[in-house]
Order: C-alpha cells, then structure tokens, then sequence
C-alpha cells in the first residue's frame, strides 16, 4: 500500500460503509473516505504532475527523503507533498487499522509488548485516550514502535506523520473533526472511546512482528560478522 508511486489511488474501505456501526455511521464514513481522503488523494498527484522526476517515488520514500530532488523544489510544492503526502499516509493507516466491532483483543507479542512498556492494556487505553482527547485542534494520536521494539504513545499535528526513519506506526487515530462530527459533535471522549472497539488487532500483531522480525535479522547478521570476524582473527593467529 505504501510502497505504491505517482499517481496515487484512494484504497477502499476494507469493509461496508455499515460495518462500523454503531461507532462511526455510514454517513461519517462517506463523508470522511469519500470525500476527506480522496481530496488529499487528488491534490498531491496534482502537485506531482508537475515534477516527473518524483513520479516513481513510493509514499514513504516521499514522506522521508531529504535528498536534493525535494529540497530543489518550490516550498508550496513541498509543503503540499507533506501535508497532502501526509494526508493521504494517514487516512490509509487509519481507515486500514479497523474492522466491525466483534470484541477483538491484543494477543501474542503485541499484547506482550503492551504489558511490558504500559504497565497493563487498561493503562495503555488510558493513555492513548488522553493523548487522542488532548490533542489541540486537528490531528492524530498513535501506536508506534521504536526501532528495539519498545512500544510507545506519540501525537502530531495536522498532517504530519511520525518521523518513519525512527518509528513503525503500528495504527492513528484521526482526532480531526471531520472524522466524528457529524455524529458525535464536540464529544471528542465519546469518540475515541467508541473507537477502541474498531481496532483491527490482528492486523496491528502483523505490523509489530514485522518489527520484531527485522530485530531478529538484525541480530542475526550482527551475529554472523561477529563470528566471521572471530574466524579471521583465529585464522591470523
């Protein structure tokens, strides 16, 4: 999904405009995928048609290079590629980090993961809660995991991702008004309670043993210099 280039298309739902009921209503969900997503969809391929030589760059090779090909450009095409690029980035994550509210819990190395860098799932829920319903004005609360695994609580602003050189985003949630207005007007709280209910925890075990295992391959290979090394030095002697 991320690694796709220029020009970009806004994914589908994963399921009916109904399942999420009733958390979030057809209506929000229409006006929010339909409409909120599509139009960050459409306006960063706008600025990208203009520059060919970013056409065959991924979301997050967009969102994470610092290369000389996006500090050339004018700086309202850059800021478009962020906040748009970041639009877009997060509105795919969120939409994809839900399902049909059946009750679904952590399990396995997440749910181990949660326990051990929270204290219990009860604190981490309490403390995404309050990172979701302090956040000022537009944006997003997130679970990410560092680089070594440990899991942690972060915010943005507006568009703006987590910085993804140094965090896997594990799922947002999207605390900008157009997301649950319509239904719950100011009642931000009510929300994101609600929206534990929605969350996809399997898919959100997937991309956290995605982690897991690139530690291990890290570890691995760390593990075979060593021995190569040990077995150039024995054989020196």
């Amino acid at each position: 999904m991320l690694e796709e280039h220029y020009p970009f298309v806004a994914q589908p739902l994963p399921y009916e405009y109904d399942a999420l009921l009733p958390v979030l209503d057809e209506e929000t969900l229409h006006f929010h995928h339909d409409r909120h997503y599509q139009t960050y969809v459409d306006k960063l391929n706008a600025t990208l048609a203009d520059y060919p030589q970013l056409q065959q760059m991924s979301l997050t090779e967009l969102l994470t290079s610092e290369d000389n090909i996006l500090a050339s450009l004018p700086e309202e095409a850059r800021k478009s590629i962020h906040n748009n690029g970041g639009g877009v980035y997060n509105h795919q994550l969120y939409f994809d980090s839900m399902r049909s509210p059946a009750g679904q819990e952590p399990c396995g190395a997440l749910e181990e993961a949660l326990v051990r860098d929270f204290g219990s799932v009860r604190q981490w829920k309490e403390q995404i809660s309050q990172a979701a319903t302090g956040v000022f004005g537009s944006g997003w609360a997130w679970l990410v995991s560092d680089q070594d695994g440990t899991l942690m609580v972060l915010t943005t602003a507006n568009q703006d991702v987590p910085d993804l050189k140094l965090y896997t985003s594990i799922f947002p949630i999207d605390v900008w008004e157009h997301a649950y207005y319509l239904q719950y007007q100011n009642r931000r709280p009510d929300y994101v309670e609600g929206w534990h209910k929605l969350i996809h925890w399997k898919k959100a075990g997937r991309r956290y043993e995605q982690v897991l295992c690139r530690l291990e391959r890290a570890a691995g290979e760390a593990e075979k210099l060593q021995n190569d090394s040990r077995t150039t030095e024995a054989n020196d002697r």
